[in-house]
């Protein structure tokens, strides 16, 4: 038998602006580096630089304008580094592709507001179920259900039952584990 493909999480577009951002500001750096290294050579250093390094003489670090740039170039870089190293669309539960012969290039998946919608549905059919709320995140299913004339221990376990089967027929790569939590 063939191993499964391993099914992924969703990722953002937003990786690439992000890639390209640091790539401008990785030669930015080099260009400064660069420059850095002519001037401990004894060469002169670019003009553009002269002319940077006479402002810098006029502005002390301890001016507010600048103590201000800098704290926005700080925070600019570190949202950058976030952006580019999270994965982003953490809202979708990403799906297992239907049978054997699916084109792998097609890929689906599930909104986590969506499928506790539909647990949720599915867990109101219980006999004795009078309100339930269903939380999900990547990797469990939070289900708290009020009872109202039933044994708690019978709502419990066709509770169970019907979450088992509504968690397999969403079809998720990644099934996630069951909480579930029944009062008066």
């Amino acid at each position: 038998m063939k191993d499964a493909p391993r099914i992924s999480r969703f990722r953002s577009a937003r990786r690439i602006p992000a890639a390209l951002t640091a790539l401008a500001v990785l030669a930015v750096a080099g260009l400064f580096l660069y420059d850095l290294a002519a001037v401990r050579a004894h060469r002169p250093g670019m003009q553009w630089r002269r002319d940077l390094a006479r402002q810098l003489d006029r502005h002390t670090p301890d001016e507010t304008g600048v103590l201000l740039a800098g704290g926005v170039l700080a925070l600019a870089g570190a949202v950058l580094l976030v952006l580019a190293l999270t994965p982003g669309l953490r809202r979708i539960l990403s799906m297992r592709a239907p049978g054997t012969a699916a084109d792998p290039g097609i890929r689906a998946g599930i909104g986590r507001k969506d499928a506790a919608r539909v647990l949720r549905d599915r867990a109101m059919e219980v006999s004795g179920v009078r309100s339930a709320r269903v939380t999900v995140s990547r990797s469990r299913v939070a289900v708290r259900v009020t009872s109202h004339f039933r044994e708690l221990e019978e709502v419990r376990r066709d509770l169970d039952e019907v979450l088992t089967a509504g968690v397999g027929e969403l079809g998720l790569a990644h099934p996630p584990r069951r909480r579930v939590r029944v009062g008066r």
